[in-house]
């Protein structure tokens, strides 16, 4: 007897995959950062030891320890690290340099910033790396050797042999100066600069000794 086969069976409708698109997935966002700086020694004798400590924040919290930070200089229209350290507890850092170069330069600190905190950038101030130098000063009138009149308030320093118009800062004390040299002098063995009246009073300079010096 012929038995017919039963009819195929239909397979069962597969549930639609949903589409997911890169807007609809959530990324938690990186935390924002904050240095702050509490205290520094940016001037200081060649071979000596300057300094910068403060905080790194993420969020409204301290960092979390072993975070990297980094004390640069400026270069040229870039920036070179001169001394790198990781966070403490409370986020806390403190950043050290032995500069051996004489010298002025713009300073920062820096956070690089990872997976889970943007980076972030604190201007320090200026490094100030200086020498001893024998200095007097001078005052009167008269036609300087780099050009203009001497009076008492130029600002300046006489000196042998730097080019007229270089830059010299000076520190005497705890007062800082940054002043051209504008003449020639001291000519009395062993002195270096002659500081102009209005130099020596910024200063408050004594008259005849030591200065620091970053020429």
């Amino acid at each position: 007897m012929y038995v017919p086969a039963p009819p195929a069976q239909a397979a069962p409708a597969l549930a639609p995959v949903p589409v997911v698109s890169a807007a609809d997935v959530s990324f938690a966002p990186r935390l924002h950062t904050s240095l702050v700086l509490h205290e520094s020694q940016l001037d200081v004798l060649a071979g000596e030891t300057a300094g910068i400590s403060g905080r790194l924040q993420e969020g409204h919290h301290a960092a979390r320890a072993g975070q990297p930070v980094k004390l640069q200089a400026r270069a040229g229209s870039g920036w070179r690290t001169i001394a790198a350290t990781r966070t403490r507890g409370g986020g806390r850092f403190h950043l050290s340099v032995s500069p051996q170069r004489l010298g002025s330069e713009a300073i920062r600190v820096r956070f690089a910033g990872d997976g889970t905190a943007v980076s972030s950038s604190r201007e320090a101030g200026t490094l100030n790396v200086f020498r001893l130098a024998e200095a007097s000063w001078y005052g009167g009138g008269g036609t300087m050797a780099c050009g203009g009149e001497l009076t008492s308030s130029t600002l300046g320093v006489a000196n042998k042999t730097l080019p007229c118009g270089t830059l010299v800062t000076l520190r005497y004390g705890s007062r800082t100066i940054r002043v051209p040299v504008v003449d020639r002098g001291p000519y009395v063995a062993g002195r270096e600069f002659d500081l102009t009246e209005a130099t020596k009073q910024a200063l408050g300079f004594a008259g005849v000794g030591e200065v620091w010096s970053t020429s």
